[in-house]
């Protein structure tokens, strides 16, 4: 028996819990964490392919991501070798439930009922090949349909999980689902562990298509419509699908565990359909920076660092440092985290409190909780150098063969220098190159463009200077990436 395979990975995070390294534009799954790739990266090669299992087939992974973050989700799929990559683009968050909804309405259209295997984008699974024998056994219970979810065998009575209840056994390692039960207290969490009968709740969801629009339209048929009606206007726009903004930002929010699977294991509309197996592979949500320090390789005295860093009498210290020179003296249980525009320094056991510095940012008008100091575009980036009264100074790099819209500002006229590669500049009605050490002015309302023609990256210091320099001052004519609001 066939089973049609469907990967589906949740991409909506907002990059708060991991601060400084994660912000708003640039969560955590963008990031290589744990490893050389990133956590996006990471899952979509945990769902890439069974060598050597002739039951399953399996589809190209469907992204579900915001709008803000499609460009980044293309890229590094393009890097994995993705040119065909399929990305449906949320216009507004709704959390899980509708998420999945769109997702399985979208690959019903393409395919005749498969397994979707729905999973974040931003945990890690340090034992790839006990997943993928899991998610073989998922799918089969699935292809029967289960609504099947994976339990992480407990490792501590954590605090910060919800945990699920096992029921009666089934084939394998499987058994049916008792409860879900919410974050428990530390007591409640050490009498889960020790009876041996929860687990905590993963996240990730196997199930067909078809049972789960059968069971959030009877749960939550007023989210089954709106994700139904969001697609009936659906677009394609190269890699991206989009759907109606106006009607999906009415669809109420919901997560997958309260909008079905709650509904399915109690009450009286119990059913015996909802499915867990035990996964025990190295899971972690990275949702913390000490649980980020428990994952990596730690000296003998239970530290861990990164970059140009010092410790010394130091004991169970995460230490990463992006820039600059960073030294722990006599330190002991303390996460320390340096980037170019921040610097965090907390008790491991406060780590968790750091959405209050997102929170003060947020409120005081600022946006370090937002941005990096290097900011990601479609075309390459660009990262504040310095700036002051009426000045600033950026670096821009264009990748080979981009460019960047045809545009003008209100408030702000521009000096552009070539540090290496060849610019080919449109400033007015003239066209023209630079190469290395040659520079050219942009006044103040003058429409001009930038591109990179070559076949290296375009680097540029930009130096603005005006009344107001903020990036909202751009009047966009054409561009190529659909960025131009009408």
């Amino acid at each position: 028996m066939n089973i049609k395979l469907q990967p589906v990975i949740l991409s909506g995070g907002a990059g708060t819990r991991l601060w400084p390294y994660s912000r708003a534009a640039f969560p955590k799954q963008f990031l290589p964490l744990a490893g050389e790739t990133t956590l996006l990266q990471e899952t979509v090669n945990r769902v890439d392919q069974f060598d050597g299992n002739d039951e399953i087939e399996l589809g190209v992974p469907l992204v579900v991501c915001n709008d803000s973050h499609r460009f980044l989700v293309a890229e590094q799929l393009r890097h994995m070798g993705y040119d065909d990559s399929k990305i449906l683009l949320e216009p507004v968050g709704r959390n899980t439930a509708p998420a999945m909804t769109l997702a399985a309405l979208l690959v019903n259209e393409q395919a005749e009922d498969p397994v979707l295997a729905v999973m974040p984008s931003d945990h890690l699974v340090q034992n790839e090949a006990g997943f993928k024998t899991a998610l073989v056994e998922a799918a089969l219970l699935a292809q029967e349909g289960y609504l099947v979810t994976f339990g992480i065998v407990p490792s501590s009575p954590e605090t910060g999980f919800g945990y699920i209840r096992k029921g009666s056994d089934l084939s394998g390692t499987a058994s049916t689902v008792s409860a879900f039960v919410e974050k428990p207290d530390e007591t409640k969490a050490r009498e889960y562990v020790d009876s041996g009968q929860y687990l905590w709740n993963s996240g990730i969801f196997i199930v067909r298509a078809s049972i789960w629009l059968k069971e959030i339209e009877r749960f939550r048929p007023d989210i089954f419509e709106a994700c139904t009606d969001a697609l009936k206007t659906e677009s394609h726009d190269g890699d991206f699908v989009r759907i109606d903004a106006k009607v999906f930002s009415q669809c109420p929010s919901d997560s997958i565990d309260y909008a079905v699977m709650e509904k399915i294991t109690g009450g009286s509309e119990a059913s015996s359909k909802a499915a867990v197996i035990p996964l025990d592979v190295g899971w972690s949500d990275l949702g913390s920076w000490p649980a980020l320090r428990e994952v990596l390789d730690q000296d003998e005295a239970g530290n861990v660092v990164r970059g140009d860093v010092f410790v010394k009498d130091a004991k169970n210290t995460l230490v990463l440092s992006q820039r600059r020179f960073v030294a722990a003296i006599g330190v002991e249980d303390l996460v320390v985290i340096e980037t170019p525009d921040a610097v965090l320094v907390a008790h491991r056991d406060a780590a968790q409190d750091v959405k209050a510095i997102t929170d003060h940012l947020s409120k005081a008008g600022r946006l370090e909780h937002v941005f990096h100091s290097k900011v990601h575009r479609p075309w390459g980036n660009y990262e504040a150098i310095d700036e002051g009264a009426r000045y600033q100074v950026k670096r821009l790099t264009v990748k080979p063969g981009e460019r960047l819209s045809s545009q003008l500002h209100h408030h702000r006229a521009e000096h552009w220098v070539v540090v290496s590669g060849t610019a080919k500049v449109t400033c007015g009605e003239e066209t023209f190159l630079l190469t290395e050490n040659q520079s050219t002015y942009i006044s103040v309302g003058t429409v001009h463009r930038l591109e990179n023609p070559g076949t290296i990256p375009l680097e540029i210091i930009e130096v603005q200077s005006g009344s107001y320099l903020g990036e909202d001052d751009i009047v966009r004519f054409e561009d190529i990436y659909n960025r131009v609001e009408t």
